[in-house]
């Protein structure tokens, strides 16, 4: 049975980030799921080293993660054509611990579709190759297939995502 999920994804570096937790848990209630923010947690007053507090997020982040049922993840690009790299760890933490994954991205496409979309820069001049004349992967995969085999990827927002899962856990 799922009931609690954690919120993996870049919201945590959006400006307004406590208040998108808040939203996001607030989703999660009308779903009928908790949701487990990363800064639900603060760091303690008392770290200041940096190295320090990052440790503290770290065992903190993989404490919520062991302590939910599943995980749901913004899966969408951060910072270039791929998802954040944090929440990739996540994702496949969470599968390592044999818990289950949902994941969330924006549009339709496989993944050189998608960023053939929204990072044009990022495609070669023979549009086959990445800029740097990197093979992208083309598997017709919305992401890598390391996220998206083992993730049902909805399309859509948060909003999406969890009414999806509510209904598939139900049978629908």
């Amino acid at each position: 049975m799922i009931r609690s999920l954690y919120l993996a994804g870049p919201d945590v570096f959006r400006p307004d980030a406590a208040e998108r937790g808040r939203q996001l848990k607030a989703l999660c209630a009308r779903h009928g799921f908790e949701g487990l923010f990363p800064l639900d947690q603060e760091v303690p007053a008392e770290i200041t080293d940096p190295a320090a507090q990052a440790a503290w997020i770290y065992r903190n982040n993989i404490a919520l993660i062991g302590r939910a049922d599943a995980v749901l993840a913004n899966l969408d690009f951060f910072r270039g054509p791929e998802p954040d790299s944090g929440t990739c760890f996540e994702v496949g933490y969470a599968v390592a611990r044999g818990k289950p994954v949902y994941g969330y991205i924006p549009e339709h496409g496989s993944l050189a579709q998608r960023i053939r979309l929204r990072h044009p820069q990022a495609i070669g001049a023979d549009g086959l190759l990445d800029a740097h004349g990197w093979n992208i992967e083309e598997f017709g995969l919305p992401l890598n297939l390391m996220l998206s085999v083992p993730a049902p990827l909805v399309v859509g927002d948060a909003e999406a995502a969890l009414a999806w899962l509510a209904a598939h856990l139900r049978g629908g």
